[in-house]
C-alpha cells in the first residue's frame, strides 16, 4: 500500500486553514469526477484505468518480449513526459548494475551534440565477438516535431536504415492517431506504431504505450504496474480522504507562503520518480504566478550540499519525502576487532535500518528548523506499489491545481522558449 504521513506538516497549519483547504479539495475532486473543471478533454488518464484495455497490454507485452530476445540496446527517444515516466519506473525496479535484457539508453531528451555523437559511436562499436549491436529505438512524440526528439531520431533513424537489412523492424513509434510529422514518416517506412490517446497529456502518459513499451522491454511486469494504478483509481473513487488530505495540506501550506516543494528520498532508485513528479507538478501548477517550485533532492548525498540551506535558509519551503518501508536487498555491517573507524556500534545492523534512521533524523531536524514535512511511504518497491503511486500523484495534482483555479493539463508557458529559439535559429515563420 501507499501511506501518507501528514503529522509533521499539520503542526504548521491551523485546524481552520486545513479544514477550509479540505473542503476546497473535496469540491475540486468532484470537478475531476464530473469533468466540470478546466481541461476536461484531458482526463483520459482516468478513462484508461476505468476501462482497462487488456488486449493492448498483451500486444505491448508480446512486442517487448520479442525485442528483449533480440536486442542488445533499446533506445527511448523522447523528452519530458515522453520518457520521464518510463525512466522513473525502470530506475525504481531494475538493478543498479548489470541485469538481464537489452541495455536501455535515452536520446532526444536534450540537444547535446557531444552526447549524441558519443551515443552513435557506442552503437557503431561492435560487440566483443565482432558482430554489430542489435539496436531498437522507440521514438515517442505526439506531434513528431518536438525539436530535441526529432533531431535525435533523424540521426538514429538514418544509421538504422544504413545498418540493418530490415530497418522497419528496429523502429517503433508512439504518436497521435492521425496527423503530425511522425505519422508521415511511419506511413512512408512501414514502422510499427502505438497510439498516444488524444485525451492524455504527455506528463500523464506513463500508463499508456508511451511508458508501457519501454518499461516492458526492461523486463518489468506492466500488467501488475497498470492494475496497481487501477486499484488506486477504484479505491480513491470510493474513499478519497488520504489523497484529499494530501492535496489540502499542500494547498494550506502554499497559501501560507510556501514557494518550494522539495521532493527528497534516501533511496537513489527513486531519483527518477522524483524527476517524473517534478515535471508532473511543475507543469501542472506553475501558471499565472501561482504554484510551488518542485525541487529534486537525493539524500543523504544532498545533505552535504544543500542541507545547510534547508536547515537555516529562507522558510519558504516544504519537504516531501519518498520512503520505502521494506527493502529488496541490503547489507549488514560486520564488527571489526580494532574498530579503527568507530563503526562497531552499528555492527549487526543493516544499511536499510541505518538509512531509515538518517531519514527520521533529517525529518526531525528539518521540522525543528521550520520546514513542514510530508512523507509518502511505499510498503515495498514493486510494480503494484509504483502503479498505485503514479495514479495517486496524478489525481492529487489535478485536485490541487483545480483548487488554484487553474487548468492542470495545459502548459502554455513552455512555448515561450521555443518561439525565441526558433527565431534565433532562423526557422521560417518565426
Amino acid at each position: 500500500m501507499i501511506r501518507f504521513d501528514f503529522e509533521h506538516a499539520h503542526s504548521f497549519v491551523s485546524d481552520d486553514a486545513l479544514s477550509s483547504a479540505k473542503k476546497r479539495a473535496e469540491e475540486s475532486f468532484k470537478q475531476v469526477q464530473t469533468q466540470t473543471g478546466p481541461g476536461p478533454e484531458w482526463l483520459g488518464w482516468r478513462s484508461i484505468l476505468a476501462q482497462p484495455n487488456d488486449a493492448l497490454l498483451s500486444e505491448i507485452d508480446g512486442l517487448a518480449t520479442a525485442i528483449r530476445q533480440e536486442a542488445d540496446v533499446f533506445i527511448v527517444c523522447g523528452i519530458g513526459g515522453s520518457y520521464l515516466g518510463a525512466k522513473a519506473v525502470i530506475d525504481a525496479l531494475c538493478p543498479f548494475f548489470g541485469g538481464k535484457g537489452p541495455e536501455i539508453l535515452y536520446a532526444g531528451h536534450h540537444m547535446s551534440g557531444r552526447y549524441l555523437s558519443e551515443l552513435m559511436e557506442y552503437l557503431k562499436t561492435p560487440k566483443a565477438d565482432g558482430t554489430t549491436k542489435k539496436v531498437f529505438v522507440n521514438v515517442i512524440s505526439k506531434s513528431g516535431t518536438t525539436t530535441e526528439t526529432a533531431l535525435a531520431f533523424r540521426v538514429i533513424r538514418s544509421w538504422i536504415h544504413e545498418t540493418f537489412e530490415q530497418p522497419e523492424k528496429h523502429i517503433i513509434c508512439t504518436t497521435s492517431a492521425t496527423g503530425g510529422a511522425l505519422n508521415k514518416i511511419i506511413d512512408a517506412n512501414g514502422y510499427k506504431k502505438f497510439v498516444l490517446p488524444d485525451d492524455v497529456g504527455g506528463r500523464f502518459s506513463v500508463l499508456t504505450p508511451v511508458g508501457l513499451l519501454p518499461i516492458a522491454v526492461a523486463g518489468i511486469d506492466i500488467r501488475a504496474l497498470f492494475y496497481g494504478a487501477v486499484s488506486a483509481f477504484n479505491e480513491t473513487e470510493q474513499s478519497p480522504d488520504a489523497l484529499l488530505t494530501y492535496a489540502a495540506t499542500r494547498l494550506a501550506l502554499y497559501e501560507q507562503g510556501k514557494m518550494m516543494d522539495m521532493i527528497a528520498s534516501f533511496e537513489p532508485e527513486l531519483s527518477g520518480m522524483g524527476g517524473w513528479m517534478q515535471q508532473l507538478y511543475g507543469e501542472s501548477e506553475g501558471k499565472n504566478g501561482k504554484g510551488m517550485f518542485p525541487v529534486l533532492l537525493g539524500y543523504s548525498t544532498d545533505l552535504h550540499s544543500v542541507g545547510q540551506m534547508v536547515q537555516e535558509g529562507q522558510r519558504n519551503m516544504i519537504e516531501t519525502f519518498l520512503v520505502v518501508d521494506k527493502p529488496g536487498k541490503t547489507v549488514t555491517v560486520a564488527a571489526e576487532e580494532d574498530d579503527a573507524d568507530g563503526l562497531n556500534y552499528l555492527s549487526g545492523k543493516d544499511f536499510h535500518y541505518i538509512n531509515g534512521k538518517a531519514y527520521l533524523g533529517t525529518r526531525e531536524a528539518h521540522v525543528e528548523g521550520g520546514v513542514p514535512c510530508l512523507s509518502i511511504h511505499f510498503e515495498k518497491l514493486d510494480e503494484e506499489h509504483i502503479g498505485r503511486f503514479i495514479y495517486l500523484c496524478e489525481i492529487a495534482i489535478a485536485v490541487y491545481v483545480y483548487c488554484l483555479n487553474e487548468n492542470p493539463f495545459d502548459q502554455p508557458g513552455v512555448e515561450a522558449y521555443k518561439k525565441a529559439m526558433f527565431r534565433l535559429l532562423g526557422k521560417p515563420g518565426f
